[in-house]
Formats: structure tokens, sequence, C-alpha cells
């Protein structure tokens, strides 16, 4: 769990900024907006976040549909 992980402020409000994404993408505000750019991330960083989150949430939501299985050496662990 990320929340828990001893991980610097800007990497924390990445992974916050994409459970907030995944979740909802609606309710993202400027404000959480500012708060990526409070951290250094500029306009071009962001953009780039939001486009890894939506494919990687596609690419989940295609694998789910048609019941992919992952391959066995990344089910193990």
């Amino acid at each position: 769990d990320y929340r828990s992980a001893p991980i610097d402020g800007a990497t924390r409000a990445l992974l916050d900024f994409a459970v907030m994404v995944t979740r909802d993408a609606t309710k993202v505000t400027p404000r959480d907006l500012d708060a990526l750019r409070a951290e250094g991330f500029r306009d071009e960083d962001i953009l780039d976040a939001v486009e890894i989150i939506g494919f990687f949430n596609y690419y989940a939501r295609m694998a789910d549909a048609l019941g992919v299985e992952p391959e066995s050496h990344w089910a193990e662990g």
C-alpha cells in the first residue's frame, strides 16, 4: 500500500491523483491539479500522467471484460 510506504511527497501526490482519476475522473478539480503543480509537476507532466493512467485503466477493463488471465509468471508473483 503506497499510503504507508516510505515515498516522497511528489510520488504520493501522483499516486493519489492516479487513484482519483481511476475512481472518478469527473471529480478532479483545479485544486487537485494545483496540488500536483505544488509538488513540481508541470502541466505537460500532468497530461502525460493522465494519458498513462487512462491507458492502463482502459487496458485493465478490456482484459477484465474479456476474461484475460495473467501469464503464470505474473500470477505467481
